[in-house]
């Protein structure tokens, strides 16, 4: 399995390690629990140097970008970051990415750690007009500081003022304990916080730095369980669960990401002719009844008959109740519907409710 640079670090702090996607990663050092609380909180420090780097760069670029996914950039700003699915001409999902822009001859794609090698290809084979694809995911470490004290810890080592940083905005250079990093306010935890990419040389002492900086406002590592327990609680996708190469971004509810009125890009004529026709298949969030956790691909019921699945189901920290999220058939998707979920070969009743369950609190 493949190793991050922090692997040691964790291995140290007695990190349960798992194989997430072909990666050696922590899922939880002192539990998942008491991780999720502290980044709802105070702060949580999670490696994410599994992520993958491709930088698209020439004078065709953006154009290039634009055909490649399926936001409309052409309204970015220089140093601003867009989220994006990047489809396939069915409509189904390649994956999901941040678009980092430079300038409109510049642009970082940060892309999900098991889809990097097909990624790179997909978007090698589409190359179009004067544009170079390069591979950079070697050459960045990465760490995500998040949770409500994330800027004031941050802040302890750096003589850059992270107040005027937007959400969804990055900074291409600053210098943070004497090392050279950029650093983005985004992450996936619904809660306020930044990620820092380094060189991979200086991640293990970008780690040491940022938890001794922490340590006194309750920053504590936090492994994968945490981050999908807080990802899931505002409902943001998780590719293989909520997108998927058979799961469309109107399926999943974000239509509004979908910029038709951009000019053409790969997906654009399967996705108009989805949303012509109707949507037959949309995400929704539930609340078990019965007692019980719903899990990923568990068959969902009404009156005998399938109608769904679910995506991701789980005990939610912040809530302290059992709830998920599942793609069924449009016409049962009402809120306050009740809904049957097969766990263990048994019919346990569950509640559509409203989603996300547990409000952003992002920096806006």
């Amino acid at each position: 399995m493949k190793k991050t640079p922090l692997y040691e670090k964790h291995v140290n702090l007695k990190g349960k390690i798992i194989d997430f996607g072909g990666w050696s990663l922590p899922v939880e050092y002192q539990g998942i629990l008491v991780e999720h609380e502290a980044v709802r909180n105070a702060a949580g420090l999670f490696d994410v140097s599994h992520m993958g780097e491709v930088m698209v760069t020439g004078p065709d670029a953006e154009k290039y970008i634009q055909k490649m996914i399926v936001n409309d950039i052409s309204k970015q700003v220089d140093f601003q970051i867009f989220y994006a699915p990047m489809c396939y001409p069915d409509g189904g999902v390649v994956d999901d990415l941040l678009v980092y822009r430079y300038n409109k001859e510049k642009y970082l794609l940060v892309i999900n750690a098991s889809n990097i090698d097909k990624d790179v290809k997909w978007l090698q084979d589409h190359v179009d007009g004067q544009v170079e694809i390069t591979d950079l995911s070697e050459t960045y470490g990465e760490v995500a500081l998040q949770g409500p004290k994330s800027q004031a810890i941050l802040e302890t080592l750096t003589d850059t003022k992270l107040n005027d940083l937007a959400f969804y905005h990055f900074l291409p250079e600053i210098e943070i304990g004497g090392i050279s990093a950029m650093v983005s306010r985004t992450g996936y935890t619904g809660e306020d916080g930044f990620e820092i990419y380094v060189d991979p040389l200086d991640a293990t002492f970008l780690w040491d730095l940022l938890l001794e900086a922490g340590k006194d406002q309750g920053l504590i590592p936090a492994g994968l369980g945490a981050r999908d327990t807080l990802r899931f609680e505002v409902c943001l996708p998780l590719y293989g669960h909520e997108l998927s190469k058979a799961i469309t971004p109107l399926e999943a509810g974000l239509g509004g990401l979908v910029k038709f009125d951009k000019g053409d890009f790969i997906g654009r004529e399967a996705l108009l002719e989805q949303k012509d026709l109707g949507v037959k298949r949309t995400l929704v969030g539930f609340e078990m009844i019965d007692r019980g956790i719903a899990r990923n691909s568990n068959e969902v019921y009404i009156d005998g008959e399938i109608i769904g699945f679910v995506t991701t189901g789980s005990f939610a920290p912040s809530l302290k109740k059992n709830v998920g999220m599942a793609l069924i058939d449009a016409k049962y998707a009402l809120e306050g519907g009740d809904i049957y979920i097969n766990v263990r070969d048994k019919q346990l009743k569950a509640r559509i409710i409203k989603k996300p369950f547990y409000e952003k609190n992002y920096k806006k």
